[in-house]
């Protein structure tokens, strides 16, 4: 009788339910409940002018906002702007998980694909609540349309992943565990950088808390001296690896960081009825639910 082979991916995916469940713990208890952004591109390491036709992938980035930094310039609020929802957001939250290549550039929109939401609805309440839109109106996909800010990500980035990841459910399960696994926010308030707004902190010892605490460094994009994004690397297995250089990372770029820069809070503009469906999640915790088939 044949023997099947486990899926690539299995011990990740079957692990992923329990991992999500312990969000809230592995969160810091201070977070609020909520109220991978996209515009309408989203530029990963090597820059917007540097894509490439795509004949697979090297590694993965884990792109990480700092919702202050972006909600501080909202001016027009909507009910699908994380920004816009009656508790300020005080943890990172995912713009993407790209896959990219080791001589700089990334693959983008590379299957044409049917985006099926079905397929995500168990994740939704934990999507909204550390992967939402941080701006209003709809996102670029990949054949000329416009959509909500998952199914960017997903048509732009997910389907690149192939065959590492096989669909939506595979690519935003994936990133929510590296997100609950590498715990950005956990690891900074560890080492006592907290969101203080008017504070500054030494660039070198963020990227050291970090390094030190997940074994490889990472890299950081800075908008007017503040953290806009923190992104994490891994390989193909999931495994920690040092983010490279990013090319506006130089000084005078425009990603640049200082040596000393803040995380600024912000004050939300709320739009009415945006709290709705999730105040149930204001002790902090993670729906539970049951894992069934991805082919369902």
């Amino acid at each position: 009788m044949e023997t099947r082979r486990p899926r690539r991916g299995w011990n990740k995916r079957f692990v992923l339910p329990l991992a999500l469940l312990c969000l809230a713990v592995l969160l810091p208890g201070a977070l609020l409940p909520p109220s991978a952004s996209a515009s309408s591109s989203s530029p990963a390491a090597g820059g917007g002018s540097r894509k490439r036709r795509w004949v697979g992938f090297d590694y993965y980035v884990l792109a990480l906002q700092w919702p202050g930094t972006i909600c501080r310039e909202t001016s027009n609020c909507c009910d699908t702007n994380g920004c816009c929802r009656s508790q300020p957001l005080k943890w990172f939250t995912i713009h993407g998980l790209w896959p990219q290549y080791n001589y700089g550039g990334w693959p983008s929109c590379c299957r044409p694909t049917r985006f099926n939401i079905n397929k995500i609805l168990m994740l939704m309440p934990i999507l909204e609540k550390y992967w939402p839109s941080l701006y209003c109106g709809s996102s670029s996909t990949c054949f000329g349309g416009r959509g909500p800010f998952w199914v960017h990500e997903w048509e732009t980035h997910g389907t690149c992943a192939y065959p590492e990841i096989q669909d939506e459910y595979d690519y935003f399960s994936t990133a929510l565990y590296l997100y609950s696994k590498y715990n950005v926010t956990k690891a900074l308030r560890k080492a006592r950088i907290r969101p203080t707004s008017g504070r500054k902190y030494a660039v070198g010892h963020i990227v050291a808390v970090i390094e030190y605490a997940f074994g490889a460094m990472p890299s950081l994009i800075c908008k007017n001296g503040s953290v806009q994004e923190l992104r994490l690397c891994f390989h193909k297995d999931y495994q920690p690896r040092d983010c490279t250089l990013e090319a506006g990372s130089a000084p005078n770029g425009r990603s640049y960081c200082p040596r000393y820069i803040t995380f600024p809070s912000y004050k939300p503009s709320v739009v009415a009825n945006t709290t709705e469906g999730i105040n149930n999640q204001s002790n902090g915790e993670v729906p539970s639910y049951t894992r069934t088939s991805d082919s369902e």
